[in-house]
């Protein structure tokens, strides 16, 4: 594959590339929409990646171009560098990885640089390609530079950079596609940012099922609104519960600033809130601020004409699963003879949640979980963002071959589009290796 970059650059750019830099996508096994309230997730990287060759020039331009031809190239001065939230386009990504290093070195006369890059993580499919790219862009643009970061440092700023484009993610996706190692999955956890090899049951495999429904956080706000319900819902817990709610952000602060266990906290979230949604009005008159006020200081640009938040729902969701992420945790730790059920159930609870609680699955995602469960799955859910994308499912290793066969049979073979998607569709993987540098020899 390097060997097949370096002839397309060379036939783009007249002259070899100088290094490459690939970033792997994720799967996330448990823990989902509950990094950006402060808990932490289970994620591994897995095989597919994004690849990039690339050349620093003496010019100040940054051009990329894309093995995909569907991808236009595009140049930009490194100097002037815009993003666009309107339209998330692949470049833009880039950019952002680009300007968050730029931005933290203070760098004044950056390096120019040619770019071609290769994407193997199938797009919008809830594996994070997006976000590989930002963490690419970001390697790229440090060894570019002659700069140097840990690799935490660098999933900081990638965190931060990524939300140029719009997407108000937590930070899961950009720790473990740096942080990853080969043959273990990762507890990720925030404020410090620290990763803890989570091995895995040898007996199963994880196959990943792309429901070939595409879903671009950027391009929608169903994301944004949730980042918005968890933090408004943060807001209302901690004012009922006579906390300083001004200064409180994320469902885990509740949780810090009183001191008790998940579990009291969803008996708290069904003591105070009420599961009817709450309009703009009813949240200004719990908090005593004027609607100009909910505006200004805790509704983000994208989220302004929103007429009703769930905030029983999405706090009932981000409890729970932030402990059916612990569970999971123990449960791999400890290894059971029945970890592999186990694991299944914590899984299927988790899609559960999403579907009823966080509302971010979609009637072809929760087709394709009853596949997956009825052919051998010990357990399945949506994963990555939802609202299309793939599934994770859990499989006995002496099961995969049947089961691949017959999810195969049931859900791409039946629809011509997704027959077309079949190849990149149904896979297993194995928790892969964390993003690496090489260098042309």
């Amino acid at each position: 594959r390097l060997q097949k970059l370096k002839e397309i650059f060379m036939l783009k750019f007249g002259s070899a590339p100088k290094f490459y830099v690939r970033a792997p996508g994720r799967v996330n096994l448990i823990g989902e929409h509950i990094d950006y309230c402060g808990y932490s997730v289970l994620p591994m990287a897995i095989e597919q990646d994004i690849l990039i060759a690339v050349e620093p020039a003496k010019s100040q331009v940054v051009q990329l171009a894309n093995t995909n031809s569907s991808y236009l190239d595009f140049s930009t001065s490194v100097n002037n560098i815009e993003i666009n939230k309107t339209k998330p386009q692949w470049h833009n990504y880039f950019l952002c990885g680009l300007k968050g290093i730029q931005e933290h070195f203070g760098l004044n006369n950056p390096t120019g640089m040619n770019c071609l890059l290769d994407g193997t993580i199938p797009p919008s499919s809830g594996l994070s390609s997006s976000s590989a790219l930002v963490c690419c862009a970001g390697l790229v643009t440090l060894r570019a530079n002659g700069k140097n970061l840990s690799k935490v440092e660098l999933a900081e700023i990638c965190t931060k950079s990524e939300r140029y484009i719009g997407t108000e993610g937590g930070g899961m996706d950009q720790a473990i596609s740096l942080l990853a190692e080969e043959g273990t999955a990762k507890l990720i956890e925030f404020s410090p940012l620290r990763a803890t090899d989570v091995k895995l049951p040898s007996e199963a495999v994880f196959v990943i099922a792309n429901s070939c429904v595409e879903m671009n956080k950027a391009a929608t706000s169903h994301y944004n609104i949730r980042v918005m319900e968890c933090r408004l819902a943060t807001k209302l817990l901690s004012k009922l519960k006579g906390l300083d709610w001004k200064n409180m952000l994320r469902l885990h602060d509740v949780q810090t600033k009183l001191g008790v266990s998940l579990e009291e906290m969803l008996t708290i979230v069904e003591e105070v809130l009420h599961p009817e949604p709450y309009s703009t009005e009813e949240i200004c008159k719990c908090l005593g601020i004027s609607l100009e006020e909910l505006r200004s200081q805790i509704l983000t640009q994208n989220t302004q004409d929103v007429p009703t938040f769930k905030l029983y729902q999405r706090a009932k969701h981000v409890y729970s699963e932030a402990a059916r992420v612990l569970e999971f945790k123990k449960i791999c730790k400890e290894a059971p003879a029945n970890a592999v059920q186990l694991l299944g159930e914590l899984m299927n609870q988790s899609h559960i949640s999403c579907r009823e609680m966080y509302e971010c699955s979609c009637p072809e995602l929760d087709r394709l979980v009853d596949i997956c469960l009825q052919f051998g799955a010990t357990g399945s859910r949506l994963t990555g963002a939802g609202w299309g994308g793939c599934t994770v499912s859990m499989v006995p290793t002496d099961k995969l071959n049947t089961f691949l066969k017959n999810v195969k049979k049931a859900y791409y073979q039946t629809d011509v589009q997704r027959l077309a998607l079949e190849n990149n569709s149904l896979f297993a993987t194995k928790p892969g290796r964390g993003a690496l540098v090489f260098i042309e020899a």
